[in-house]
C-alpha cells in the first residue's frame, strides 16, 4: 500500500487525480467482484445498442449468425450506410467482454464501404442474439493454477472474394480467457496445412508475447504454455526442422 500510495502522490503532481475507490465502470465496462473472481460485462452497452436500434422487444437468437446465403454480394445497397458503420463500430466495442461474436463482427467489417441489405438482416441477427443474454461477459476465478494454453485454428479459403483463409486463437491463463484474435490472413493459402500453420506462428507469437509479459509483471506460472492444434499435418510440419519441398511455398 505504501508503494501504491506513492505512485498516486506522484502522479497527482502532474496530473490531477481523483480516487474513486474499486473499479466498478469505466467506458461501458461493468465490473463486480465476488470472493470466488471478476466479473466483467457490457450490459448496461449492449441494452443501449438495442434501445438506439429499436430492438430492444426482438425475438431472441441462439446462434451469433445465420447460414451464409449465395446472394449475398447481388441484394442492393443500403442507402444510408452510416448507420451499418456505426452500428459495425459500437460492435467492435462489445466484443471486448463477447468473444463469441468475434467470427461475425470481423466478417461484417469488411462491407462497411458498401454494405447490403443482406448485411444488414445479418447485423439485426447479431442484435438479436445479444440481447438473448446482454449480460453475458468473462470471469476471472481467483482459484486456479497459472498455466498459459492456447487453441489454434483456421478457416481455410473462407472468403469466397479472395479466397483468403482466417485465423482464430483464444489464449487461457488457467481457466480464464485473456486473449483472442479472429482476422483474415494477407496471403492466399494453398492448401489447408499451410492455413493452419500460419495460424500456429500468429498463436505463437502472441503466446509468447504474454509469457514476457508475465515474467516482466513477476508472475510464475505453474507449467510450459501449451499450443493445441488439430491439424496433423500442421503439426507435423511445426516439430519437423527441415524444410520439405511440398512446404517450401510456405
Amino acid at each position: 500500500m505504501h508503494e501504491i500510495n506513492t505512485m498516486k502522490n506522484l502522479l497527482n503532481t502532474t496530473f490531477k487525480i481523483k480516487d474513486l475507490g474499486k473499479l466498478k465502470y469505466f467506458i461501458g465496462l461493468e465490473i463486480a467482484r465476488t470472493h470466488e473472481g471478476i466479473h466483467l460485462c457490457q450490459k448496461k452497452y449492449a441494452l443501449e445498442i438495442l434501445d438506439d436500434v429499436g430492438m430492444l422487444g426482438a425475438k431472441p437468437a441462439t446462434t451469433p449468425m445465420q447460414k451464409k446465403a449465395d446472394n449475398m454480394f447481388e441484394e442492393a445497397d443500403i442507402h444510408e450506410p452510416s448507420s451499418y458503420r456505426r452500428l459495425i463500430g459500437r460492435l467492435l466495442h462489445l466484443v471486448n467482454t463477447r468473444p463469441n461474436i468475434c467470427f461475425v463482427v470481423q466478417h461484417l467489417s469488411q462491407f462497411v464501404q458498401k454494405p447490403t441489405i443482406h448485411h444488414h438482416r445479418v447485423v439485426q441477427h447479431v442484435l438479436r442474439y445479444i440481447k438473448a443474454a446482454p449480460a453475458q461477459g468473462l470471469f476471472y476465478s481467483k482459484n486456479y493454477a497459472l498455466h498459459l494454453k492456447a487453441f489454434s485454428d483456421s478457416d481455410w479459403a473462407s472468403c469466397s472474394m479472395t479466397r483468403c483463409s482466417t485465423t482464430g486463437f483464444c489464449i487461457f491463463l488457467g481457466e480464464s480467457l485473456i486473449s483472442w484474435k479472429n482476422k483474415k490472413q494477407i496471403t492466399v493459402s494453398r492448401s489447408s496445412s499451410k492455413a493452419e500453420y500460419c495460424a500456429l506462428a500468429s498463436t505463437s507469437c502472441e503466446l509468447q508475447w504474454l509469457t514476457f509479459l508475465l515474467r516482466d509483471l513477476h508472475v510464475t506460472t505453474s507449467n510450459i504454455a501449451c499450443l493445441y492444434c488439430d491439424s496433423q499435418a500442421a503439426r507435423h510440419i511445426a516439430l519437423n526442422s527441415s524444410f520439405h519441398e511440398r512446404t517450401k511455398h510456405i
